[in-house]
């Protein structure tokens, strides 16, 4: 479980296939800290630690994250959002954050309001799922959705936030991992009666 605070922007050292698994390095300040077998979100998706050397550390992902993800996009030189799980007793600072990535969306827009920035992206498929005002993860962070339609959502970002994450760093036509508020999948398979 995570929280959307995003503690780091970490650097993909090396890309490496192995059948349909892609090994990925990556140099952290948090390298000293972490453990083999620990979970940590890269762009909001949760990876499990598998090796460590020095500053970096190994994670790999399966053929069906790659898939769902924009983890596949990854080149070495790319800044990747890291966030360590959420330990008992932390203050839950975002909202709650599984780490298990629903779709990917397209960055359509990126405004700069003089003092904070709009970013908007395609309302995917599951716009049910989006609430006006509500919470929602793109790669990784936790952020609330300023404006809402049929074709498209925004979201405002504070200066922090924008230099302390890869949004500093997303385009327009940009793919973003995004997870859905778990409260409302919850809600919608209550409601389905699964």
């Amino acid at each position: 479980m995570f929280t959307g605070i995003v503690e780091e922007v970490g650097t993909v050292v090396s890309v490496r296939d192995e059948g349909t698994n892609r090994h990925f390095t990556l140099r952290a300040r948090m390298t000293p800290e972490l453990r083999i077998d620990q979970s940590v979100a890269h762009n909001g998706v949760c990876l499990t630690v598998v090796a460590l050397d020095n500053d970096t550390y190994a994670v790999t992902a399966v053929q069906e994250t790659l898939e769902r993800t924009n983890l596949g996009d990854l080149a070495p030189g790319a800044g990747v959002d890291l966030e360590r799980s959420l330990r008992i007793g932390d203050r839950l600072d975002g909202h709650m954050v599984q780490g298990h990535v629903d779709t990917v969306t397209e960055c359509l827009s990126v405004e700069d309001l003089a003092g904070s920035w709009r970013f908007t992206f395609r309302t995917p498929e599951q716009r049910h799922l989006l609430v006006h005002k509500g919470s929602i993860c793109l790669n990784g962070v936790s952020l609330t959705i300023a404006e809402l339609d049929d074709l498209r959502f925004s979201v405002a970002i504070i200066p922090y936030t924008f230099e302390n994450t890869v949004f500093k760093d997303l385009r327009v036509g940009h793919r973003v991992n995004l997870e859905f508020d778990v409260l409302g999948k919850y809600v919608e398979r209550m409601m389905a009666g699964r």
